[in-house]
C-alpha cells in the first residue's frame, strides 16, 4: 500500500507516523535528491507539538544521505515554496504539517525546486527506495543549519502584492493557531490594517482545535462583533483560507476565485476567461460565471489536480471550496496569506462592501456526507456502488450531480450529492450513503449541508 496520498504522508504522530519512518523517508528523499543531481532541503513544520520531534527526525534522514539541511522552524507550506523556488540553494523543500487535521495527527510531504508538490511519479521513486537505504559516512554527512530570517523575504515578497495598502481597513483575523498565527497579523498590520486576531496563542496542542478555515463560524461571528470589512480564517498549515462579509456570510473558495476573476475580467486581465475548480464546485457558482462569460473547469478534488488543469488551460485561478486557491502568475501552489491580499486588493480597489462584490449567486442544495470505512481502497472494486451511483447520475441529468470518492487523506469515503431540489437530493444521499455502508462496513462521521457552509 502507497505511504503517499494525495497531499503527502499522514497519520497520528508516533503511532502512525513515527520519528523512524521519518528517517527513513529523508533518507530515502535524500538518496533520490542526490540521484536527481541536487544535495540540499529546506524544512518547513507548522506548531504541532509532534513537530520539533519529526522534523529533527527528517532531517537526520536527509543529513545520512548526504544532503544539507536547513530549518525555518515554524512556517506556512506557503513559504517552504517560496523558499525552495526562488533559491539557489534549496533543491527541495519538505514540510511537516497535517494541515487542517487535528493536534494528535502530523504530515510529510515534499515540493520540488519548482515549489510545487512533488508528482506522483517521484513520490513512487522515494518511496521504493525506503526498503534499500544507502547511506554516507564520515564527513559525507550533510550538514544542519537553522535559518528562520529566511522567511523575510516570503514576508517581504507578500506586502509587494499589495500596494494599495489597507489603511484604515479594520480585517479580523482567525489564525487557527498555526503556522499563520504570527505572521498573518504582523503582515497586515504592516500593510495599515487594523486587525482584530484570534486563536493565534498556538500550544502544541490547539492547532485548528475549533477554530480556522475548517470552522469558519468563528471568524463569521468575530466578524460581525468587531465591525470588520472583511474577517480571514486560516487553516494549520496556512496554505488556504476563507472568509467572511462585514455581514457574517462566509466567502468560500468558489466564491472568492469569482470576485477575484469579475473583477479583473472587467479590467481586461482576465485572459483566458477560465476559472479552474473541481467537482465540488458548485452549480450555483458555475452558472453565475456562466453570466459573466467565463467558464469553469472542473478537475479532481485535491490542489496538485487543480495545478495541472491550469497548466493545460492557460488559467489565471483555481482552486477548491475549502480555500485552496492558485494564482498562476504570482504562485505555483496554494497561499493563504496571497489569497487573503488578492481578496483585500480586490476589495480595495473596488471601493465596495465584500457583501456587494459580483458574481453575487445562490448556490443549489449540496449535501457532503463522510462515511469511514476500514480501507478505502476498496472503493476501487465497489462495483455495485458506482452502478448505482451511474444510475442515480443518469436519472438527474442537468438539474444535479453526485460525486462519490475516497479521500485522499482520511480513511472515509465522501458522498456528495447536488441538486436543484433539497427532497431528491437529500433521498438519492441516503440511498448512496446506505449502499457503502452495507458494502464497505462504514460508519457515517459527518453530514455537512454544502449549501451554506464548507466542507473539507
Amino acid at each position: 500500500m502507497s505511504l503517499f496520498g494525495t497531499d503527502g504522508i499522514r497519520g497520528v504522530a508516533n503511532k502512525d507516523l513515527t520519528p523512524d519512518l521519518a528517517v527513513r523517508l529523508g533518507r530515502a528523499a535524500g538518496s533520490w535528491l542526490r540521484n536527481s543531481g541536487g544535495g540540499s532541503a529546506v524544512i518547513g513544520r507548522d506548531t504541532r507539538k509532534s513537530g520539533p520531534m519529526l522534523g529533527a527526525a527528517l532531517a537526520a534522514g536527509f543529513n545520512s544521505a548526504g544532503v544539507d539541511v536547513t530549518t525555518l522552524g515554524v512556517s506556512p507550506t506557503p513559504g517552504v515554496s517560496f523558499a525552495v523556488r526562488t533559491s539557489y540553494t534549496f533543491h527541495l523543500g519538505a514540510v511537516v504539517s497535517a494541515s487542517h487535521n487535528p493536534a494528535e495527527d502530523n504530515g510529510i510531504k515534499f515540493l520540488g525546486h519548482d515549489g510545487r508538490k512533488l508528482s506522483d511519479t517521484a513520490e513512487t521513486e522515494i518511496e521504493a527506495l525506503i526498503d534499500n537505504l544507502p547511506s554516507v559516512a564520515g564527513d559525507q554527512v550533510g550538514a544542519l543549519s537553522q535559518e528562520p530570517q529566511l522567511l523575510s523575504a516570503y514576508e517581504s515578497w507578500l506586502s509587494d502584492q499589495l500596494p494599495e495598502r489597507l489603511d484604515g481597513l479594520r480585517v479580523a483575523v482567525d489564525c487557527a493557531n498555526g503556522a499563520a498565527s504570527a505572521i498573518a497579523p504582523r503582515l497586515l498590520r504592516n500593510l495599515g490594517a487594523e486587525v482584530v486576531s484570534m486563536f493565534d496563542q498556538p500550544d502544541g496542542t490547539n492547532i485548528n482545535h475549533e477554530c480556522g478555515a475548517t470552522n469558519p463560524g468563528m471568524i463569521q461571528q468575530l466578524t460581525v462583533e468587531s465591525n470588520a470589512a472583511l474577517g480571514i480564517a486560516f487553516d494549520g498549515d496556512a496554505d488556504r483560507c476563507v472568509f467572511s462579509d462585514e455581514g457574517g456570510k462566509l466567502i468560500n473558495g468558489d466564491r472568492l476565485m469569482g470576485i477575484w476573476s469579475a473583477f479583473w475580467k472587467n479590467w481586461d486581465k482576465l485572459e483566458p476567461p477560465i476559472i479552474v475548480g473541481t467537482v465540488m464546485s458548485n452549480m450555483g457558482f458555475e452558472r453565475a460565471l456562466e453570466g459573466l462569460g467565463i467558464t469553469l473547469e472542473r478537475t479532481g478534488v485535491g490542489d496538485r489536480y487543480v495545478a495541472e488543469r491550469i497548466a493545460e488551460t492557460g488559467a489565471k485561478v483555481g482552486g477548491e471550496q475549502s480555500g485552496h486557491i492558485i494564482f498562476s502568475d504570482l504562485t505555483p501552489t496554494g497561499d493563504g496569506l496571497l489569497t487573503a491580499l488578492q481578496l483585500l486588493r480586490v476589495l480595495r480597489k473596488s471601493g465596495c462592501a465584500a457583501s456587494e462584490l459580483p458574481p453575487v449567486f445562490e448556490n443549489w442544495p449540496q449535501l457532503l456526507v463522510n462515511v469511514r470505512v476500514p480501507d478505502r481502497k476498496v472503493w476501487q472494486q465497489a462495483t455495485d456502488i458506482h452502478n448505482l451511483v451511474a444510475m442515480r447520475s443518469g436519472e438527474f441529468g442537468e438539474r444535479g450531480r453526485i460525486v462519490v470518492r475516497p479521500s485522499g487523506t482520511q480513511p472515509m469515503i465522501r458522498v456528495m450529492v447536488e441538486a436543484e431540489d433539497s427532497v431528491q437530493r437529500d433521498a438519492v444521499a441516503d440511498e448512496i450513503v446506505a449502499r457503502v455502508q452495507q458494502d464497505l462496513g462504514g460508519q457515517v462521521q459527518g453530514r455537512v449541508d454544502l449549501t451554506h457552509a464548507l466542507g473539507d
